[in-house]
């Protein structure tokens, strides 16, 4: 696929151009534990959305630009061919992580501001069925904002039937915390209501990135805020599949990136307890 020397794939490293392709491009994922086969729609760097941990470099805001569908489809075919008819396994992947576990929208912005997601979709559906894993997960990772949209709200009836998930992003539940992690202005009770809507129409998984702002883990009613957050979502019988809680594991490419730093993993733990307390199926990955 590359030429030369392959490229080592690594936890630390999810360059979007390590397969020298426009649109697919291989990870191993903490989250998923093994291969991933991540899609980015967002090719122009633009997010309507700006994490401070995020590592896309250049960053600009905007939504994805027009898919080359076909060209999308024809380096899913190519990709899926190395994986399973070529040496990439053994040659890209460190013993340990030799297992594809799923196809992901990801990438370098939000993925439901492309107006074409569900033909990419579509094309996702054809392609594992072609290669004989028509149950291969696929996985939208979002940061929800825009699931009030009826043509979104179509795209994950559309995930749920071909065995997608959604991981939607809360990594606050209040309005500073939300200012000061995403760079929006918004109401955390709004962005609750998008994971509702979101959880009503496939299945979902909250993820969360937690890290240390100027050396401080986070406060004690930041925490307590998403806590209950997610406890009022179980009351009102929101049907989540678990929480996705991960550290900071790459360097950010945002300019505040010096601020940023590790929590403990004593620290991810005794929040993973507390979730964990309330019923919910927590996942961990520093």
């Amino acid at each position: 696929m590359t030429r030369g020397q392959p490229h080592r794939l690594s936890v630390t490293d999810h360059d979007r151009d390590s397969a020298e392709l426009t649109y697919v491009y291989p990870v191993i994922s903490r989250r998923a534990g093994g291969v991933s086969v991540g899609i980015n729609l967002n090719t122009n760097n633009a997010c309507n959305w700006r994490c401070v941990y995020c590592q896309v470099p250049g960053l600009i805001a905007g939504k994805a630009p027009a898919t080359d569908v076909a060209l999308l489809e024809t380096e899913l075919r190519r990709m899926f061919g190395e994986i399973l008819q070529g040496d990439f396994m053994q040659s890209r992947v460190p013993e340990g992580a030799r297992q594809l576990k799923d196809v992901a929208f990801s990438g370098n912005g939000e993925p439901t501001s492309s107006e074409q997601l569900d033909q990419c979709l579509s094309v996702v559906a054809r392609v594992l069925t072609d290669v004989g894993l028509p149950s291969l997960p696929v996985v939208l990772i979002t940061n929800g904002s825009l699931v009030d949209k009826p043509r979104v709200q179509d795209c994950l009836r559309q995930l749920a039937s071909m065995n997608g998930e959604v991981w939607f992003k809360l990594d606050s539940a209040t309005r500073d915390g939300l200012k000061r992690i995403n760079s929006v202005v918004a109401d955390p009770e709004r962005h609750l209501q998008r994971l509702q809507l979101a959880a009503g129409l496939c299945p979902t998984w909250v993820q969360t990135c937690v890290f240390r702002w100027d050396g401080q883990d986070p406060s004690a009613a930041e925490r307590q805020a998403y806590v209950d957050a997610l406890r009022h979502q179980l009351e009102a019988e929101v049907p989540l599949r678990g929480v996705l809680l991960y550290g900071i594991a790459r360097p950010s490419h945002q300019p505040e990136a010096a601020r940023l730093s590790p929590v403990s993993e004593s620290y991810l733990k005794q929040l993973s307890d507390e979730l964990s307390a309330l019923g919910l199926d927590v996942r961990t990955s520093t």
